[in-house]
C-alpha cells in the first residue's frame, strides 16, 4: 500500500513518516522532494518560489510513479500545490492538476497533519509561521477539492501512530 503524509511544515510529518516506516519494514520511504533535489544539486532559492513548489511537485510525481506497491511518502503533490498556491496566489494549477489527479489515485491511504490547536510544535518567527497557516488552510481545501479520503491525526507522535495503524490494513 502506498501512504502518503501530507500537511504543512512543523507539524511533525517527517516525525510521523519515520516513525511509520519503522513500523513498516517492508516499506520504501520516500523523503521530502526538497530533500531528494538538494541532494541532486538543485539550489533552491532563499524564499522558495511558486516554481520551486511546482519543481518540488513534478519530482514527487516521479517519486510516486517508480515507487512499488509499499511505500511511504513524506510529503505529496497536495501539500506541494497548496505550497505553489500559497506563495502566488495568481498560479493557474489547471496544467498540473490532470497529472496530480492522475497520480494521486495510485496512493492508497493519505494521512493529514493539521496544525493543531493548542499547536503541538512551536513555530518561530524563522519558520514562517503565516505561511505555514495558509498552506495547513489550502490543503484543507484541495482535501476537499480533489475528494481525498484521508486519516487525519492528531495528539502525540504515539497517538497518531496509533490512529493510522487502527485504520489501515497491512
Amino acid at each position: 500500500m502506498r501512504i502518503a503524509i501530507l500537511g504543512a511544515h512543523m507539524v511533525g510529518k517527517t516525525t510521523l513518516a519515520e516513525k511509520l516506516y519503522e513500523s513498516f519494514s517492508d516499506y520504501e520511504f520516500y523523503p521530502e522532494p526538497y530533500f531528494e533535489l538538494q541532494e541532486m544539486g538543485f539550489n533552491f532559492s532563499e524564499m522558495p518560489t511558486a516554481d520551486d513548489y511546482i519543481m518540488q511537485l513534478e519530482h514527487s510525481i516521479k517519486q510516486i510513479v517508480r515507487s512499488n506497491r509499499n511505500a511511504i511518502f513524506d510529503r505529496c503533490p497536495i501539500d506541494l500545490l497548496g505550497y505553489a498556491l500559497a506563495v502566488d496566489n495568481t498560479l493557474n494549477f489547471s496544467s498540473v492538476f490532470n497529472k496530480i489527479q492522475n497520480v494521486i489515485k495510485e496512493i492508497d491511504v493519505f494521512v493529514f497533519v493539521p496544525i493543531e490547536k493548542p499547536d503541538q510544535i512551536l513555530c518561530s518567527d524563522s519558520d514562517l509561521p503565516e505561511l505555514r497557516d495558509e498552506v495547513n488552510n489550502i490543503i484543507s481545501e484541495l482535501i476537499v477539492d480533489f475528494d481525498l479520503k484521508v486519516i487525519e491525526v492528531k495528539g502525540s507522535l504515539s497517538e497518531r501512530l496509533d490512529q493510522i495503524q487502527s485504520k489501515i490494513q497491512y
